[in-house]
């Protein structure tokens, strides 16, 4: 069964005023057509990907990501400058609700007008009149010129004919927020009919749990550039993560590989810096993938640099299966300024001790721009690491412990801190198969 989209190496460039366009008309005279000049930029560059039936969607970014600029291109709203987008069936588009109505005419002669423009014929429109009045709950108003409604009885009047016209794709952007509270559930159940109908869903969205709880898989665009597509829960834990420690000043997560990626591995960025392999080493220098609780690690990044990158950052991160972050290092954090790096090296982060209960991690790596802003690669899920240690099987940390037990009645005279304690067992007593003591620092 064919796609119903199918987006090939898709750009959209726009054009805009030079910076030193001219700010009045004596400026603008004086400077004749030198003032003129336009700058063109690149809305949305080399996307690919190709959405099978039935599947929703989600869109997310940044504002001026590209977002929006996607949709109109997969809805036929403009042609693309390179690349090519194919949609297989009836689009029902809710780019711009209010767009096309007329405010002279009545809300029942403004369904007719956007039921048209929607795709439908206007017996279609009549056959359903009345379930899009009753939808839109403007029975009341549905004879009184559109100047009259409140821009909020304008968006259900033009939500209610979108969700009629039984598209076969259907694009939304960023209008599932129409309305009050129970209008919204009210949409919210009729994309959700859409999509078990066999519909196919791209939806726009800066609601991240509206996101979750409608689609399947998920792009995240970043500057025009498709930046991850995979599924929702995955994509989204990182773009949010992203945007998180963008706000504090710290890069995205991310991960990295040494040989044959993991199963559902995932690579990012511009790679103008790549990270080529990575390496999990002993204190000997030894490869490995299995480490005793409190042993130390060195993390190798090879890198490949084709031109100069000046001033980059490097992360290293360890997390859990479920997503738990639990180690979390960055050149900036610990001080470090990378040089400008040039051709092939390797970086190398020296972790003294892995105080961590026993289980499974991932190692997570990359490189970055020195503002953050640029991701030249950017890894996940690629590099398994085990950790075997005695002790706890829950939390996150296992460090060297010891309890102590003293007998006879609480003396609440003398501090408690001021009395001698009997040791029951200490970390010296932990097999050597798992050496947990000092000794190893």
């Amino acid at each position: 069964m064919q796609p119903a989209i199918v987006v090939a190496g898709l750009g959209k460039r726009f054009r805009r005023p030079g910076a030193d366009r001219p700010t009045s008309l004596k400026e603008t005279l004086l400077r004749g057509l030198r003032g003129l000049r336009e700058e063109t930029f690149w809305g949305l560059r080399d996307i690919s990907f190709s959405v099978p039936r039935g599947r929703a969607v989600g869109v997310i970014g940044r504002n001026g990501a590209g977002k929006s600029t996607l949709l109109r291109l997969i809805g036929r709203v403009g042609r693309p400058d390179e690349g090519s987008v194919t949609a297989h069936g009836r689009i029902g588009a809710l780019l711009d609700l209010g767009a096309g109505l007329a405010h002279d005419l009545t809300g029942r002669e403004n369904i007719f007008i956007a039921g048209v423009i929607a795709g439908m014929t206007r017996a279609e429109v009549q056959q359903r009149l009345e379930a899009i009045i009753a939808f839109a709950e403007l029975e009341a108003f549905i004879d009184s010129p559109l100047r009259i409604y409140s821009s909020g009885m304008q968006m259900r009047l033009a939500f209610a004919v979108a969700a009629h016209c039984d598209p076969d794709i259907l694009l939304i952007d960023e209008v599932l927020a129409v309305g009050d509270l129970a209008f919204q559930r009210k949409c919210m159940d009729r994309v959700r009919a859409f999509k078990e109908a066999g519909c196919t869903i791209m939806l726009v969205s800066h609601d991240p749990e509206q996101i979750r709880a409608l689609c399947d898989e998920t792009i995240w665009l970043q500057q025009g550039t498709l930046v991850a597509h995979g599924p929702t829960s995955e994509v989204l834990e990182h773009y949010m993560a992203a945007m998180g420690r963008r706000e504090a000043g710290t890069p995205p997560l991310d991960a990295a590989e040494q040989g044959a990626p993991a199963a559902g591995a995932r690579r990012f960025g511009t790679q103008e810096a790549c990270i080529s392999g990575v390496r999990l080493l002993d204190r000997a220098g030894q490869p490995v993938s299995l480490v005793p609780g409190g042993a130390g690690l060195c993390v190798e990044l090879a890198y490949s640099v084709a031109q100069a990158i000046g001033r980059p950052r490097a992360s290293v991160s360890l997390h859990r299966p479920d997503g738990t972050i639990v180690l979390d290092c960055t050149t900036a954090a610990t001080g470090i300024e990378l040089p400008t790096l040039r051709g092939d090296g390797l970086l190398r982060l020296h972790i003294e001790r892995l105080d961590l209960v026993a289980g499974e991690y991932f190692v997570n790596t990359g490189l970055y721009s020195h503002d953050w802003t640029v991701t030249y690669d950017y890894h996940w899920l690629a590099h398994r690491l085990q950790v075997v240690a005695p002790g706890p099987q829950q939390g996150l940390l296992n460090p060297p412990v010891r309890w102590e037990i003293e007998p006879g009645p609480l003396q609440r005279s003398e501090p408690a801190a001021r009395r001698p304690l009997k040791a029951l067992s200490s970390i010296e007593q932990l097999p050597e198969a798992v050496d947990r003591s000092p000794a190893m620092e």
